[in-house]
């Protein structure tokens, strides 16, 4: 009696499964099988790229010949980094030019370091004024025509 009532159910199942099945092989069997498009690719992301280096606010400053000596030395040190930075193939573009923009902002701080007080006063000036102009040119393009 046990067996039947397995077998009842077995038999029950297999139908229901075979009737849910047989529509979608008839249906796949009767018409060409339709080509599946791939899903558009999204377009790059391109980040526009700074078209005038960064202005030396360092120019014209007057060294001792102690301070270009520790300068020449950062200098140096930096760009054995940046040409290691360059001659790796392991990295992505991206991770070179966010290591090599690290790079230019440690020379930076660096050689801030080594300057007096009153140079380091000059250079501040420097730096807020060119702030204050690339805020002045940023409001004239953002304002409404």
């Amino acid at each position: 009696m046990n067996k039947n009532r397995f077998a009842k159910r077995v038999a029950v199942a297999a139908g229901l499964f075979f009737l849910c099945a047989a529509p979608g092989l008839t249906r796949a069997q009767s018409s060409p099988p339709s080509p599946v498009q791939p899903p558009p690719k999204p377009l790059p992301v391109v980040r526009p790229k700074k078209i005038t280096p960064p202005t030396d606010d360092f120019a014209g400053l007057q060294y001792t010949d102690e301070q270009q000596a520790t300068i020449d030395q950062i200098h140096q040190d930096v760009k054995s980094r940046i040409d290691a930075v360059v001659k790796n193939e392991k990295l992505t573009a991206e991770q070179k030019d966010a290591m090599l923009a690290g790079y230019h902002r440690m020379e930076r701080s660096q050689v801030f370091k080594v300057l007096t007080s009153a140079q380091r006063k000059e250079v501040l000036r420097r730096i807020r004024a060119r702030h204050a102009a690339e805020q002045a040119v940023q409001n004239k393009q953002s304002l409404p025509k």
